[in-house]
């Protein structure tokens, strides 16, 4: 998982998961119990009772993927870039103030002047 780095599921890792819930789908049909479904899955119980909530809400289509949440908007080479332009510190790009350092706000501005994104 990408957590750490702030971005979710990868694509590869939310198809696994879509393929999951598709699996619970056949499971619940079967009227199978919440536990040997986590089980057989291995996946916790809470997961397991919110896809049946989605599913008896509407079915086996309430479990597919809604696709990534976000796209990335930056290609490689300018989130490399990027990272040259923050060891620079913020001194190089106007900030007086170098002991608040990054901030957010300031790497959001950054990368709306380098890039010309919002």
């Amino acid at each position: 998982m990408r957590y750490a780095q702030g971005g979710g599921l990868t694509p590869q890792e939310q198809e696994r998961r879509e393929r999951l819930r598709m699996d619970a789908a056949e499971h619940f049909a079967r009227g199978e119990k919440t536990g040997a479904i986590a089980r057989e899955l291995r996946v916790t119980g809470r997961s397991v009772r919110r896809w049946r909530h989605a599913w008896n809400q509407g079915g086996a289509d309430a479990l597919r993927s809604a696709g990534p949440v976000s796209t990335e908007r930056l290609a490689p080479h300018q989130w490399e870039r990027l990272e040259r332009e923050l060891a620079r510190g913020p001194l190089a790009h106007g900030w007086s103030d170098e002991s608040q350092g990054w901030t957010l706000t300031r790497v959001k501005l950054l990368i709306g002047r380098m890039f010309h994104t919002g």
